[in-house]
């Protein structure tokens, strides 16, 4: 059995807007796909963001075998109380010597904390897909992208990203509209592994995330406008409930097996469970 910690990066605001658009917020989300990464997690659920939020009554981080940080509404620049108190729960996870993994966000949180350069990426924002991801030298032969091609795409959604590595880390993958796409972080006794894309995005979840954020996607010249943001979440929808009868769609978008399939899509996730979380619980045990 693994225990996990599941950080939810957004503030109250941003955890009901999701739900409303989804059903559940980014936590209750990623939980989801853990427990069908690996069927034997009992994640438990927290918003660090809030000042009343914390661990159950009880609960230590020593109980827990990982943790994984969601990504956020929110920007790690900003000098806000909700910002402060991830950082400082990832500085505590990481100290603790836990292995923690997170996506947009997460990474994000993990290289400011380990003296990284956070921001709007110069280069521009990434609204659906992150495109020809490129493993570097190190990542090839890396076991967080194991199983991965030379070349691949991922769901995406963000305007910020690491923009300098913190010293010492050692970057994964990148692409040409970012460097950093993966990223390993060591600080601490602990070990931090993370994506700027989203490998836990089903397509419906990553239709419902550009509907949020139709603005934000207008203005990036993503889209032309609101109405193009939701004619494209359906179609991406409609690929989602049926990529075998949607070819025509799938053609259109460029959306292969990496992003079509499962597995393949989760693979960073089930490589951090598999390589790092599930040995230092059986060592645990």
């Amino acid at each position: 059995m693994l225990h996990l910690l599941v950080a939810d990066g957004n503030d109250r605001e941003g955890r009901a807007r999701r739900a409303q658009a989804t059903g559940e917020n980014s936590a209750e989300a990623y939980a989801g796909i853990l427990r069908e990464v690996a069927p034997d997690a009992v994640c438990t659920l927290v918003e660090p963001a809030d000042s009343d939020a914390g661990l159950p009554p009880g609960e230590g981080l020593g109980g827990f075998d990982g943790v994984v940080f969601t990504g956020s509404t929110l920007h790690v620049t900003d000098d806000l109380p909700a910002v402060r108190r991830q950082i400082e729960l990832m500085r505590v996870c990481l100290d603790s010597g836990l292995p923690v993994f997170g996506s947009c966000w997460g990474v994000q949180v993990a290289a400011a904390i380990a003296g990284g350069r956070t921001g709007r990426n110069p280069r521009g924002p990434e609204y659906g897909f992150a495109r020809d991801l490129s493993p570097t030298p190190a990542g090839l032969a890396h076991p967080l992208l194991a199983g991965r091609p030379s070349s691949y795409d991922a769901p995406a959604m963000h305007l910020d990203a690491v923009i300098e590595p913190p010293p010492g880390a050692v970057v994964l993958a990148g692409n040409a509209l970012l460097d950093v796409q993966a990223i390993e972080i060591r600080h601490g006794a602990g070990l931090f592994w993370g994506t700027q894309y989203h490998p836990e995005l089903d397509l419906d979840d990553l239709a419902a995330m550009l509907r949020l954020s139709a603005g934000e996607v207008v203005e990036a010249g993503v889209r032309p406008d609101a109405a193009a943001v939701g004619a494209y979440a359906d179609e991406l929808c409609r690929i989602a409930e049926a990529p075998e009868g949607s070819p025509e769609l799938t053609q259109r978008h460029e959306l292969g097996p990496e992003i079509l399939e499962d597995a393949r899509r989760r693979r960073e996730i089930t490589n951090f469970l598999d390589v790092l979380v599930r040995p230092r619980a059986q060592a645990m045990r």
